[in-house]
C-alpha cells in the first residue's frame, strides 16, 4: 500500500462532462481566469467561463464572483487546453482544482470546504479497494504533489472567505444568507459583478 503513488494517465476523464445528469465542475479564481483567457487568446482556442460560487451583497447590490467555472458545452464537451495526445496542454498553468486533482474540495456550506478524493478518476476506480478505507497520511504519500497543492487551493479559499467576513464585520459589505430564489435570480440579472480576489495586493 506505501509504495502506491498517483500518476495521471491523460485520460481526460476529469477534462471532459460525463453522460448522464451529474455536471463536471472546474472552479477557477478569477485571477486564473485571467491567465487562461490570455493563453487562450495567443493559441487563438475558444475558451468560456461562467459564474461559480457567488454571494449577493445586499448593502451594495452587487454580485461578489468567488469562483468560475471552466464551461463544457463544446463540440467536445471538455476543456479546451486539453489534448488526447499529450493530456493539459497548460500544465504549467493550470489551476489550483486541476493541480490538485484527483483531490478536489467539498463543499460543506457556503463558507467551508474539505478535501475529498474523486471517485469518478481512473486511477482511483483501479486501486479503489486499497484506497477506499486509508487514513490521511497515507493519502498525503500516495498524492504527494496532488495534496500540496490541494492544501494551497484550501488556503486560498479559507482567505478569501476570511476576506468577506472581515469586509462584512466592517459593515462594508451585507451577504444574504437567506434568500428566495426569484430573489436571487433578480440580483444576478440586475446586479454588477465584483471579483473577490487574495494575494499580495488585495489582501
Amino acid at each position: 500500500m506505501k509504495e502506491l503513488h498517483y500518476h495521471c494517465q491523460k485520460c481526460g476523464t476529469c477534462c471532459h462532462e460525463l453522460p448522464g445528469d451529474y455536471k463536471k465542475r472546474i472552479p477557477l479564481y478569477p485571477d486564473e481566469v485571467d491567465t487562461l483567457i490570455s493563453i487562450a487568446k495567443e493559441r487563438n482556442i475558444p475558451f468560456k467561463v461562467i459564474e461559480d460560487l457567488v454571494f449577493p451583497d445586499i448593502l451594495n447590490k452587487k454580485i461578489l464572483v468567488i469562483t468560475y467555472k471552466i464551461r463544457l458545452d463544446n463540440e467536445s464537451h471538455g476543456c479546451p487546453f486539453y489534448n488526447k495526445d499529450q493530456g493539459c496542454t497548460v500544465h504549467d498553468m493550470k489551476p489550483f482544482a486541476c493541480q490538485a486533482y484527483p483531490l478536489a474540495l467539498k463543499q460543506i456550506d457556503a463558507f467551508n470546504f474539505q478535501i475529498s478524493i474523486d471517485p469518478l478518476c481512473n486511477f482511483v476506480i483501479k486501486y479503489y479497494d486499497q484506497l477506499k478505507n486509508t487514513d490521511l497520511e497515507i493519502i498525503k504519500k500516495i498524492f504527494q504533489e496532488e495534496y500540496s497543492k490541494a492544501m494551497a487551493h484550501l488556503n486560498k479559499n479559507k482567505k478569501i472567505m476570511l476576506k468577506i467576513k472581515k469586509l462584512e464585520y466592517l459593515n462594508k459589505i451585507k451577504i444574504a444568507r437567506e434568500v428566495r430564489i426569484d430573489e436571487f435570480n433578480s440580483y444576478l440579472s440586475e446586479w454588477e459583478r465584483e471579483e473577490i480576489i487574495v494575494g499580495k495586493k488585495n489582501e
